[in-house]
């Protein structure tokens, strides 16, 4: 058999890649173009279980038929937190009726002083939906390892002036209540709508 000559081959071996490509474009057409990490599938991040400002126990089944979004922080921070809260109401609002169909849920990294009524008048600030999660250290560490989250304690001049260093990004459950995304921190409000806009768009559950 002849073999194809140098030229040939190279012409081959492209058609080759072209074919790849539209294959794999193909695969993926599917799949929501999503500005944040796709996390779909990740066998971590799959729910929690920890007193809410009134010392009722929420999981993430209360918060079914609706996109949840999970932010690891404290009252005290003095930036990101905030920064993150904030972000994320001013796009509650931009989704008109949808917005209420979302929900952030906010868990406290640090229970020593983040009582119930302090978390609870932190997370007024931002909306009236917006949920302040807190419990024990032993319940946050093992929250925040499910969450694959870091936080270390800080010290600061006084015993009770230390800050706490975390994990600041967020995951984002859909209205099933399974993991879809991790939003990093400075990403945006508008790459953040765009996200939430498509998981809202998908098909409720046939369950």
């Amino acid at each position: 058999m002849t073999r194809p000559s140098f030229p040939a081959r190279r012409s081959l071996l492209a058609a080759a890649l072209v074919l790849g490509l539209i294959g794999c474009d193909r695969i993926g057409a599917g799949k929501p173009a999503f500005k944040a990490i796709d996390v779909t599938g990740a066998e971590y991040a799959r729910g929690f279980s920890l007193p809410d400002a009134d010392g009722t126990l929420r999981t993430l089944a209360d918060f079914k038929g609706k996109v949840v979004v999970v932010f690891f922080g404290y009252t005290q921070c003095p930036d990101v937190c905030p920064t993150t809260m904030t972000e994320l109401a001013e796009v509650k609002r931009s989704l008109g009726a949808d917005g209420a169909r979302v929900v952030g849920v906010f868990i406290s990294v640090d229970p020593e002083r983040d009582t119930g009524e302090l978390l609870k008048a932190y997370m007024a600030n931002f909306g009236a939906d917006f949920v302040g999660l807190r419990g024990t250290p032993e319940q946050i560490t093992q929250a925040a390892k499910e969450f694959k989250v870091f936080f270390a304690k800080v010290p600061g001049k006084t015993e009770t002036s230390y800050t706490v260093d975390h994990t600041a990004g967020s995951y984002v459950f859909d209205a099933q209540g399974r993991i879809r995304l991790f939003t990093r921190y400075g990403s945006g409000a508008k790459a953040l709508a765009d996200d939430l806009k498509l998981l809202l768009a998908e098909p409720a559950s046939t369950d």
